[in-house]
């Protein structure tokens, strides 16, 4: 097993994805394999969630900036069976500029896991992010939950972070990087004013989120399983989902 805060993100997000997909792309009756959708990851890291569609049957475009993740994301891509590799294409791009790189319509899914923190001003992004969207189509958003900035800092009784975190939307990460949280009210907005009205939302990571960075997933099948439910449970029900770290957002194109 990884790291436990990246095994609870990761097998949450996928959870709830394919949830989405099964809601908005439903099963054509007769049909004996899944629907192929179009999708598009951006900032895709080495990955994760990426190649699990790939895997499933799912035409992937990954968009990576970051070089170093370039390398990684096409190492990852290159040790996947023959079948994978070829629905799976790696751009050297920024989300920001998709209209550089793609058509209007040309997804039926986005995804933007971990990006928006790092963009000084979501709007550009989601715009351009939902110009590339079909009709119906899915934009799946990971964000930092600036609601609950205070939280983290507060457990681990820093006081004055605690202080300095509430009204804020900055925060350094565990990389040490200055970062920007979201809210989920005003992300709402925003995707009602590009044309892809928020339909589901989740949280991701309540209980787990103070692990430490070496903490690693449990070994046993069944405690884990535990802990995946827990997360689970807290992540779809009020108030837990409401101070979650982080917030996954699905957003359906009108």
């Amino acid at each position: 097993m990884g790291g436990l805060r990246n095994t609870v993100r990761q097998e949450l997000v996928a959870r709830q994805v394919d949830e989405q997909l099964a809601a908005h792309f439903p099963q054509p009756a007769g049909a004996h394999a899944r629907r192929r959708l179009r999708v598009l990851d951006i900032g895709p890291g080495q990955g994760t969630q990426a190649l699990r569609l790939a895997r499933a049957g799912h035409l992937v475009t990954g968009l990576e900036a970051d070089p170093v993740m370039l390398t990684a994301l096409r190492a990852s891509v290159a040790a996947e069976p023959a079948e994978v590799r070829e629905r799976f294409v790696v751009v050297q791009g920024d989300g920001r500029e998709t209209g550089r790189h793609f058509d209007p319509a040309c997804f039926d899914v986005v995804l933007c896991h971990g990006v928006l923190m790092y963009v000084p001003d979501p709007e550009p992004m989601l715009a351009a992010l939902a110009r590339v969207l079909a009709p119906g189509g899915l934009l799946s958003l990971l964000v930092r939950n600036g609601d609950a900035l205070a939280l983290r800092p507060g457990l681990f009784g820093d006081w004055a972070a605690t202080l300095d975190a509430f009204g804020s939307d900055r925060y350094t990460n565990r990389l040490g990087l200055a970062t920007r949280a979201d809210r989920r009210g005003p992300l709402t907005a925003t995707l009602a004013g590009i044309g892809v009205p928020l339909a589901a939302w989740y949280g991701v990571r309540v209980f787990t989120d103070t692990a430490s960075d070496v903490a690693r997933a449990p070994q046993d099948t069944r405690e884990l399983g535990l802990l995946l439910a827990a997360e689970e449970r807290a992540g779809r029900t009020d108030p837990y989902r409401s101070v979650a770290a982080l917030l996954h957002l699905c957003g359906i194109r009108g």
